[in-house]
């Protein structure tokens, strides 16, 4: 009786997808405040960036894409 990791990280995987707006606000929040705390206001921005950068964008519906409508 051990733990599927492969079936964690799909869920995971399937949890930032579907929330990944509400990550984004989370990782702005807390770069806020740690500017606010501790300064160093360019390298927490390049680590928020870096953060937001690895959250997949949300799908677009069919008709959406750039140049289609």
């Amino acid at each position: 009786m051990g733990i599927d990791f492969d079936d964690l990280k799909k869920k995971a995987e399937d949890l930032v997808k579907e929330h990944g707006d509400q990550i984004e606000s989370g990782v702005d929040k807390a770069a806020g405040f740690a500017k606010d705390r501790f300064g160093h206001d360019e390298t927490v921005d390049k680590v928020a960036d870096k953060i937001k950068g690895m959250i997949p964008e949300e799908p677009k519906p069919s008709g959406e894409e750039s140049g289609q409508a």
